[in-house]
């Protein structure tokens, strides 16, 4: 059984949003969530703009670090009537500054950044959680439960990570959570406490038949899995996954006992666990964000494999120091926008470099050095330096 079970549902948490032209921001982005298949027509840019640019005026009113750089920047709501020239909040900036458009009274819940210095972990305040659960079942479902999107049934979830009850501000073991509770059947669970992860448990899950259409789904950081594998290597041997299962990994290499390049891992977890490297798909997350990137290998198994979103976010590709634009096919900074982001800033420019490719993008590591001096700069201007 699982070393961590849910202890009741997180979803329907009490909407925290008090002021009314917030909450019909989050209602319309809501909605566009809540269709059966927002995925079904051609990306709606006029959509998205519109209600990109009502969301950044609101933002610029109620959240006044973001004002301060937004007024240094000369990039104020009247200024801007495209959303690709809203500005962006470096994601370490959440480090430094509380980033919200609430008062610190009506917080419902924080996630933090993981990091083993307190004062150093990035911290994005919320006073709702339904937009964020909002977002993140429809991706979970699109790109790693694909038979099940839009359709009732069971999934074989294991996790091997932390339940939300015992890691409550990690997103990560949310969005988990969230996905255990509306899909998971009887076997699936949490193996994760603490440190330790409970492999006797992850492996008599796996060996418990599923029943007859329930898909198996392992999740998890990436060093959760070198750790399982490690396991497995020192009780001589590998396993052999259902007929259909698929693996979804997330997070970065650098850990206390070994370092991965992704192909690596990949290669290892598919060696290990019996699943073909066409069914490993890695997420693509910030606790900053509310909404998730995955693989396309699931979803579009014949296309090339790329990043993608939901409907509600967009990317830009640009230069790590000027902010502009980079030309397609050229590496550049990873710059999300993410309506899912109502209660803090929707545009956030990460550390992280990628390329175009087709409808998505690629991740291709981190920009050196671009964290410290983006967020140093970005954040002097909101305390108004």
């Amino acid at each position: 059984m699982p070393l961590v079970d849910a202890e009741g549902p997180l979803t329907g948490v009490p909407e925290g949003a008090g002021d009314p032209s917030r909450r019909a921001l989050d209602e319309r982005v809501r909605a566009w969530m809540a269709e059966p298949d927002p995925w079904a027509s051609a990306p709606d840019d006029a959509r998205f703009g519109a209600l990109a640019l009502e969301l950044f005026a609101y933002q610029f009113e109620h959240c006044a670090p973001y004002r301060r750089l937004c007024e240094r920047r000369d990039r104020t709501p009247g200024q801007v009537d495209r959303w690709q020239d809203i500005p962006a909040v470096p994601a370490g900036a959440f480090k430094e500054l509380r980033i919200a458009c609430f008062d610190p009274s009506a917080t419902r819940h924080v996630f933090r950044t993981s990091g083993t210095s307190t004062a150093h972990r990035g911290a994005l305040h919320l006073d709702t959680l339904a937009l964020y659960e909002a977002s993140l079942v429809p991706s979970f479902e699109r790109f790693l439960l694909p038979e099940l999107a839009g359709r009732p049934g069971r999934a074989r979830i294991v996790v091997l990570a932390p339940s939300a009850n015992t890691a409550p501000d990690s997103s990560l073991s949310h969005m988990f959570q969230v996905m255990v509770e509306r899909r998971g059947d009887g076997a699936s669970g949490f193996f994760m406490g603490g440190d330790a992860l409970d492999v006797d448990g992850v492996l008599a899950a796996l060996a418990e038949p599923c029943g007859e259409g329930v898909p198996t789904l392992v999740c998890g950081t990436a060093f959760a899995f070198v750790h399982l594998l490690d396991a497995l290597g020192r009780e001589g041997g590998a396993i052999r996954l259902p007929e259909g299962a698929r693996v979804m990994e997330t997070g970065g290499f650098k850990g206390r006992s070994r370092e991965l390049a992704r192909d690596a891992l990949h290669h290892e977890i598919a060696d290990g666990l019996g699943v073909p490297a066409t069914r490993i798909v890695n997420q693509y997350g910030m606790t900053e964000l509310g909404s998730q990137f995955y693989d396309t290998r699931l979803n579009q198994p014949e296309s090339p494999c790329r990043k993608l979103g939901p409907p509600w976010t967009r990317v830009l590709l640009v230069d790590p120091d000027l902010g502009t634009p980079v030309a397609d096919g050229e590496p550049g900074a990873i710059r999300i926008f993410d309506l899912a982001n109502t209660g803090s800033v929707a545009c956030l420019q990460t550390a992280d470099l990628g390329r175009r490719a087709g409808d998505g993008f690629e991740v291709l590591g981190r920009a050196p050095g671009a964290e410290e001096r983006g967020c140093s700069i970005a954040v002097d201007e909101m305390l108004g330096g």
